[in-house]
């Protein structure tokens, strides 16, 4: 069975990041994947009802992803309102539609509360980044899902082609 791989719409170029933005990744392996057919888009945050463009939020209080899967940390727009849900409802979404698909790996956006796999935005609406991940990426990992960011494309690769041999 031929490897699909969940990959944040951002990076495939659609705009919807909450500024209406969209932060295309450009590289021969996605090209690939994409003419392979095995590239499944996805967007949590619009999954989970959000529209763009949209309040930024971060995960508050020094939490990540796990702990907001736990029920330890929320997730805060930056006026204030709390989107623990539907940030929680996104991710859902993600895994179900990962489990659907087959996909055994993830290719998303870090920074994001949702998408951040090796850093998220520290709480503060400062600019400032911590390491940690979101809440999809963590509950995606949870289940099995290997999830990597842009900047381990390398090792996304290497990890395909594992399962390729296996």
């Amino acid at each position: 069975m031929t490897a699909k791989i969940l990959v944040s719409a951002c990076l495939l170029g659609r705009p919807v990041r909450y500024n209406g933005s969209a932060k295309p990744f450009v590289h021969p392996a996605l090209a690939r994947w994409q003419a392979e057919g095995r590239v499944v888009s996805i967007c949590p945050e619009l999954s989970a009802g959000f529209s763009v463009p949209r309040p930024a939020a971060e995960i508050a209080d020094g939490g990540s992803g796990e702990n907001v899967l736990a029920g330890h940390a929320r997730v805060l727009e930056s006026g204030g309102s709390d989107v623990t849900t539907l940030y929680r409802t996104g991710a859902e979404a993600a895994l179900a539609l990962a489990r659907t698909e087959n996909c055994l790996f993830a290719l998303l956006i870090d920074g994001s509360p949702s998408c951040g796999s090796s850093f998220i935005h520290d709480g503060s609406f400062s600019g400032t980044m911590r390491a940690g991940a979101g809440v999809t990426a963590a509950l995606l990992r949870a289940n099995g899902i290997e999830v990597f960011a842009p900047t381990e494309i390398a090792r996304l690769e290497q990890a395909i082609m594992r399962k390729q041999t296996d």
